[in-house]
């Protein structure tokens, strides 16, 4: 029996008439370049200043696609596979394979397995219109006869690489992984270019169904390596499928420079973003954070962050929230997470003092033990060293970071005004005065990386307070004077003054650079934080070290776990630069003063205008006497299980100046320097200190209640 061949064109035709007289598909195609220029990655791409990409972050969860991948970039093997799988005569028919369709249709006639013959471009149209897809399990009759005019009219507009590179780029290989560049990096960390013979064979074999048991792909993937006598073997397929289509999957981004600057900035939009990043110096600061931590790990520090910032324009250069999976948390952004700000708050109170005239560079503070009563109890603040210097100008108590002077200085400014300076400074979660105390001097506030940043950033620029910015068009920020351009200058050349800083640090540290900087060091109570903020002519950085879990760190000052970061970042922004020192500006006066108590050495220092002197002697620096006991608002209770004459009270002052008085509810009781036990009698009471000129230069009022009663109690 002689097998003649079957002619199709009777089928051609009756499939050509039933098209015409079906189909009243209308859509309009869009051009390859429109679809082209209209995909979007699944990602956010962030920029840096320069144009480079320095983040991903996926922002579209409903699938993962990448970089839209041209033909040149994909490997042959995997492009021959695919239409060897899903359309071998791709190249000769015009979007309809006829061929394929009479077969597929005479074998459904006589089989039970019913299997379609739609083309590349067939396929491609319902990536293209939704209307295509198919409703529930298959396509019906009419959507089968509108997928087929759509592929005709798509053969008649595109060219067929442009068919096949858009329909690898549409398709969805597995899971949610769309198009090849996806599926290439998803399932394999390669891009499409690299993609191996076997590679290719289990990736073609997916397209025809994604989901497909393991065993199912991996049997279609040797049978279509048999057809085309490919080299891969059967079971090094089976086990690069084992491998790859078992479990999850992992789609590393390109870049990963900047997660948390990427979180902020994509929630606003996408899939574009140019930020105010360099990419370089934000590689940089990570590698120098990361470097640091590993060389304080023993010492139990493992997180850190770092921000730079530049002095004109607010932009922020680089922003390490964290150390990555170096991190024991690193989705927590330590640039904006609240710590406590340890001595890095000092330089603002300093300003405070200088800017109400209460003191000036060369004035003379104690650092020697001292007990500040408080409604909770006594606090008595001791210096990092736990040793006191005495007698010390307040340039030297500010540049070396004395504990007790700042104390001192606090009770002189006010907590209230302090704080208030803070919050006109950018430090947004403050809590009310009465709920620090004095202990706000030694920064026991929680405060950002971001916030500190920027206010030594409004140092740097003469006291002028503008906010950060993230992206270049972010224009039109609000400015305000905070600090006067003078008593700026004064604290940046204190915190510049290498010598002055030696009392405490010594020269040779990390906090000297051979170009012209202003630096500070913090650290926290119980050693929790590490803080190094500093400043030049062009940049501000800041560093923070610690822990994110808030466990303490193990002898770690901020001299050797932030500073060592904050130097190298600062050495290379200025690898270029040469050493330039800020201009003095109206209002500063520069004059030689002589300490005559040999306290410190001469020097030229400078002044805000009418603060200046000429010398210093002891008697003129003693502070004016301070009440410490009893403290504002004191309840003092009479006890009638005790007698009498054994209840007493004694009035205190850190001062023995026999030129200042007590005064009792308008009765002088003697001179402070003579103790005084006053016997508590029921009344409220106003209790002040009295000097020559009657004036009253410190006051508390307190109570006492009791069984006692007298006529000589005052009462209000």
């Amino acid at each position: 029996m002689i097998m003649r061949p079957i002619n199709y064109a009777p089928v051609r035709a009756i499939f050509i008439i039933a098209l015409v007289l079906v189909s009243s598909y209308a859509y309009a195609l869009p051009s390859f370049q429109e679809l082209k220029s209209a995909y979007k990655k699944s990602d956010g791409v962030l920029l840096d200043r320069h144009g480079k990409v320095i983040h991903e972050l996926r922002v579209d969860p409903k699938g993962r696609r990448l970089d839209w991948t041209g033909l040149k970039d994909i490997s042959p093997s995997f492009i021959k596979a695919v239409i060897h799988s899903e359309d071998r005569r791709f190249y000769d028919h015009s979007g309809v394979d006829w061929i394929a369709a009479g077969s597929a249709f005479i074998r459904n006639l006589f089989t039970r397995s019913a299997r379609g013959a739609s083309t590349i471009t067939m396929q491609l149209s319902s990536l293209l219109d939704n209307k295509l897809k198919p409703r529930r399990t298959k396509r019906t009759f009419s959507q089968k006869w509108d997928q087929m005019t759509a592929a005709k009219d798509l053969e008649r507009k595109w060219a067929k690489d442009e068919i096949l590179e858009a329909y690898v780029n549409l398709v969805t290989f597995r899971g949610e992984l769309e198009g090849i560049s996806a599926a290439a990096r998803g399932l394999f960390n390669k891009e499409p270019s690299g993609l191996e013979e076997d590679e290719s064979l289990l990736l073609a074999s997916l397209v025809r169904s994604p989901n497909a048991p393991l065993q199912t792909v991996s049997k279609r993937a040797c049978l279509l390596g048999a057809s085309l006598n490919a080299n891969a073997r059967c079971d090094s397929i089976k086990a690069l499928a084992q491998k790859t289509l078992v479990g999850g999957y992992t789609l590393r981004q390109k870049a990963s420079l900047a997660p948390h600057v990427a979180y902020a900035l994509f929630k606003e939009g996408g899939p574009i973003v140019t930020s105010t990043l360099d990419e370089g110096l934000q590689r940089f600061a990570a590698e120098a954070l990361k470097h640091q931590l590993l060389t304080v790990r023993s010492q139990n520090v493992n997180d850190g962050a770092v921000l730079v910032a530049d002095n004109r324009t607010g932009d922020i250069l680089a922003y390490v929230g964290s150390i990555s999976d170096g991190s024991c948390a690193k989705y927590v952004d330590g640039v904006r997470a609240g710590r406590q700000a340890g001595s890095t708050l000092k330089p603002f109170l300093y300003a405070l003092a200088f800017e109400k005239r209460l003191l000036s560079p060369a004035s003379i503070l104690d650092d020697s033990p001292l007990d500040v009563p408080t409604a909770l109890g006594t606090y008595k603040p001791e210096n990092y060293e736990s040793d006191y210097k005495g007698m010390v100008s307040a340039r030297t108590a500010l540049a070396s970071s004395l504990n007790v002077p700042a104390v001192r200085v606090v009770s002189l400014t006010g907590v209230e005004s302090f704080v208030q300076k803070l919050r006109d400074l950018g430090f947004s979660d403050l809590e009310s005065d009465d709920f620090y105390g004095p202990s706000i001097a030694l920064g026991s506030a929680d405060v950002s990386l971001y916030e500190l940043v920027n206010a030594y950033r409004t140092l740097a620029n003469g006291g002028v307070w503008t906010g950060l910015r993230m992206t270049l068009d972010q224009a039109g920020r609000p400015q305000r004077r905070v600090i006067s351009a003078s008593i700026a200058f004064l604290i940046s050349d204190i915190l510049s003054d290498r010598e002055a800083r030696s009392t405490t640090f010594g020269f040779e540290n990390s906090l000297s650079t051979r170009f012209w900087s202003a630096v500070k060091t913090g650290t926290s109570k119980d050693m929790r934080d590490n803080w190094c903020i500093g400043y030049s002519r062009k940049y501000t950085v800041g560093v923070w070290v610690g822990n994110f879990t808030g466990r303490s760190m193990w002898n770690v000052s901020g001299v050797t776990g932030a500073a060592p970061v904050w130097f190298e970042i600062m050495k290379w922004l200025h690898r270029y630069d040469g050493n330039v020192t800020p201009k003095k500006p109206e209002g500063v006066i520069a004059r030689k003063i002589d300490f005559k108590n040999g306290i410190e050495p001469a020097r030229v220092e400078f002044f805000a205008q009418g603060t200046e002197l000429s010398s210093v002697i002891l008697k003129d620096i003693i502070e004016n006497p301070r009440i410490t006991y009893p403290v504002p608002g004191t309840i003092i209770a009479i006890d009638p299980d005790i007698p009498e004459q054994n209840q007493f009270v004694l009035f205190e002052t850190q001062s023995s100046d026999p030129h200042y008085v007590w005064r009792l509810n308008n009765e002088d009781l003697g001179l402070i320097n003579n103790p005084i036990v006053w016997k508590p009698k029921s009344g409220k009471y106003v209790l002040s200190i009295i000097d020559g000129g009657n004036n009253a230069v410190d006051s508390v009022e307190f109570e006492v209640r009791g069984m006692a009663n007298d006529s000589s109690s005052t009462e209000d």
